[in-house]
């Protein structure tokens, strides 16, 4: 199902002159929605689809080259709902350490530590499912291009994919399975 405010969240982001940087041998842009792309193709809801075409407008933990003011938050809000909003934030604010922690856990609170604040901010499963899957598809649509290769984070990748399910799971083969040299 189309997003019904597609085009206003791709505008949005092109008005904030996204449009032409570079991002892992392709356009910005052309990341976020592969992104989307992989999230809506993956079955997930509307909030998850819009916080991944947003997954790092604040900058992240490795992607600072673009970075909305925090202070935009409300307007983000406005534009792609307040639960879409929170797991953009998060993607963007989370200490990764913190995160790939949490995914030893069964059960929630996950607690993850906001890089930006210092805080802690307890998750629940549903929200810590679906900050998996906008870390996930996010990184398997830029790895084969990336410079930091298929090693990068790859154990903490393969256990979201685990927590994830079988589809998960078979996309993270598919796509290491392109890989051209061995693990190290």
């Amino acid at each position: 199902m189309a997003d019904p405010i597609y085009k206003q969240m791709t505008a949005f982001l092109v008005q904030e002159g996204i449009g032409d940087l570079s991002h892992t041998g392709k356009t910005y842009m052309g990341h976020l929605l592969a992104v989307h792309r992989l999230l809506e193709e993956h079955g997930c809801n509307l909030d998850t689809c819009r916080a991944g075409l947003f997954h790092s407008v604040y900058g992240t933990e490795e992607f600072q080259r673009f970075q909305l003011p925090i202070d935009r938050r409300a307007e983000v809000s406005a534009l792609i709902g307040e639960r879409a909003e929170r797991l953009a934030y998060l993607n963007c604010a989370m200490d990764r350490a913190s995160f790939d922690a949490c995914l030893e856990r069964t059960e929630s609170p996950y607690p993850m530590r906001d890089r930006l604040t210092g805080a802690e901010i307890p998750l629940d499963r549903a929200d810590f499912d679906d900050l998996c899957r906008v870390q996930l598809y996010d990184w398997l649509e830029q790895v084969p291009r990336s410079r930091r290769g298929y090693n990068y984070r790859r154990a903490a990748y393969r256990r979201i994919a685990e927590r994830l399910g079988r589809e998960a799971v078979a996309t993270y083969d598919r796509v290491f399975a392109t890989e051209s040299t061995p693990p190290v």
